[in-house]
């Protein structure tokens, strides 16, 4: 089992699988883009299953793919394939920006992985193609209700910016109320190349609460698992649920069961702090499992007890890497 200095077991992976994204959106990256690494320093198909049968050897028993944008890998299903067939594997994710899922929808659904999180800024297509520079509020749309159709476990994800989308925040909950979705609402981090003062923001998780509480007193608190990251609520006549996640204000760090794995092999114990070592480097060298193994259990036990403590590792609070670098 993994188990850190701060004895929370860790027993979930975000593992990325590319760094590259096909959406341009302003809070993640500037419109250029980044300098996405060559395709010979990202982890093979190979090598992305090894790392997986490793950890999962070693009590993970949750793996959520992430990117950049996980489909823009043409062979991404390959992963998921093997990934269906790991004893003690439990639970397989995806989150996706839900552009280029659409082939591959029938074959995740045979393949059991149907917990699938959309990352949705907004319902309004003038909003959304301002936010993510790109001319795919269609093709999002079409994704998500034919994923909510066919059965999906939803979870949309709807970062609260600041002047660009908070009049969207209970359009979206309006609409979604007739689906069983679960709407969450983040706080911005600050993963944006130092264009905006990060030391507060407006849409906390209380501001975030009071907004919708406004516009719909009726609601109740849910009870949610020891390490969901999630403050969950239920309206009265929606269908659906929606949450607040704290992710700047970080409230949740005490029961934090997340480990992460880049496209590059990064070991990445805090969202907020550094890497703590490189698996990709280790495999090409010929390394033992063993050896990854210790790796592993080195960094685990080498772990930031919050992510406040985790960010001092940087020399500055607003960070000039993309999240779409860091596994999101």
């Amino acid at each position: 089992m993994l188990v850190d200095n701060h004895n929370r077991k860790i027993n979930y992976l975000r593992l990325a699988v590319t760094d590259r994204c096909n959406l341009r959106c302003n809070y993640c990256m500037p419109s250029e883009g980044i300098d996405f690494v060559k395709n010979d320093k990202l982890l093979s198909i190979a090598e992305l299953t090894k790392v997986s049968k490793i950890l999962v050897g070693q009590g993970i028993n949750k793996i959520r793919i992430t990117g950049g944008e996980p489909f823009v890998r043409k062979d991404l299903m390959v992963l998921l394939r093997e990934l269906t067939k790991m004893q003690g594997l439990d639970d397989i994710s995806v989150t996706t920006n839900a552009t280029l899922i659409g082939p591959y929808i029938t074959e995740l659904k045979e393949l059991g992985i149907t917990n699938v999180n959309v990352s949705l800024d907004s319902i309004n297509r003038e909003t959304f193609e301002r936010i993510t520079r790109r001319n795919q509020f269609d093709t999002v749309h079409n994704n998500l209700i034919r994923l909510i159709s066919e059965g999906f476990n939803v979870r949309i994800n709807f970062i609260v910016l600041d002047g660009q989308n908070e009049q969207d925040i209970l359009p979206t909950l309006e609409v979604m109320k007739h689906y069983n979705v679960s709407v969450r609402f983040l706080e911005e981090m600050p993963f944006n190349g130092g264009s905006k003062n990060f030391n507060s923001i407006k849409w906390n998780h209380k501001a975030i609460l009071e907004h919708i509480a406004n516009k719909y007193p009726n609601f109740k608190k849910l009870e949610s698992p020891p390490t969901s990251t999630s403050v969950n609520y239920k309206i009265t006549g929606h269908k659906g649920t929606f949450g607040i996640i704290p992710s700047f204000s970080r409230t949740f760090c005490g029961s934090c069961n997340r480990l992460r794995v880049t496209a590059t092999g990064d070991v990445i114990t805090c969202l907020y702090g550094k890497p703590k070592a490189n698996l990709r480097s280790l495999i090409r060298s010929g390394s033992a499992e063993t050896d990854l193994k210790k790796t592993i259990l080195e960094a685990v036990g080498n772990r930031a007890k919050t992510g406040f403590e985790a960010q001092n590792e940087h020399s500055k609070t607003i960070f000039d890497n993309s999240m779409t670098s860091i596994g999101g």
